[in-house]
């Protein structure tokens, strides 16, 4: 029984969620792995909990017509340490959002327009819905398990970099002209 009560006491003294209220992120702290430092409570302001980014469309003028409004704790200094943020999706008629990969979990909420969302488990096997809530353009939420999921994209992954074409051509089965081409397009090199 000694060592139950050991470890809670161990577990809570470690969170620093469990003796603080919040941890507004100070952005003139240097920033770690853990994430930001907390802002001296005396200097916390209603502001670092208000965001109202999430009501302007995105810009949808780029190459997937998709525009992206984040809310995570660099625009929110309140969210640090909460382990959720949120972001808003616009999609123009066509657009599509590039297969890309978190390090959080994520669940989307459809308010406007039709989407063709899902994803793929660690088996290869697909998970595809149309989700649909009127007429389109597509509005999307997303909500993410983390401050700062991080995001990377698998087109700029592997042509906006400056990775061998001949080790992406042996990878990939494409060929060397296919990904100078989408090298070019995304401002990759080499």
């Amino acid at each position: 029984m000694i060592s139950i009560f050991f470890m809670f006491s161990l577990i809570l003294s470690s969170s620093y969620a469990a003796v603080q209220d919040f941890c507004v992120a100070d952005y003139k702290a240097p920033t770690s792995p853990a994430g930001y430092a907390c802002k001296n409570p005396s200097d916390v302001k209603v502001d670092d909990f208000v965001y109202s980014g999430l009501g302007v469309p995105g810009n949808i003028s780029n190459l997937s017509k998709v525009g992206i409004s984040a809310a995570l704790v660099a625009q929110v200094p309140g969210l640090n340490g909460l382990g959720l943020s949120m972001v808003r999706t616009d999609l123009e008629v066509g657009g599509v959002v590039p297969l890309h990969t978190h390090r959080a979990s994520e669940a989307i909420l459809v308010a406007e327009g039709k989407v063709i969302a899902g994803f793929i488990a660690s088996d290869n096997k697909a998970y595809v819905k149309n989700l649909k809530k009127g007429s389109t353009p597509a509005l999307v939420y997303a909500i993410f398990s983390s401050d700062d999921p991080g995001v990377q994209i698998l087109q700029n992954a592997l042509f906006q970099n400056d990775f061998q074409t001949e080790l992406i051509a042996k990878t990939t089965l494409l060929d060397t002209a296919e990904i100078k081409k989408l090298k070019a397009l995304l401002g990759g090199t080499n």
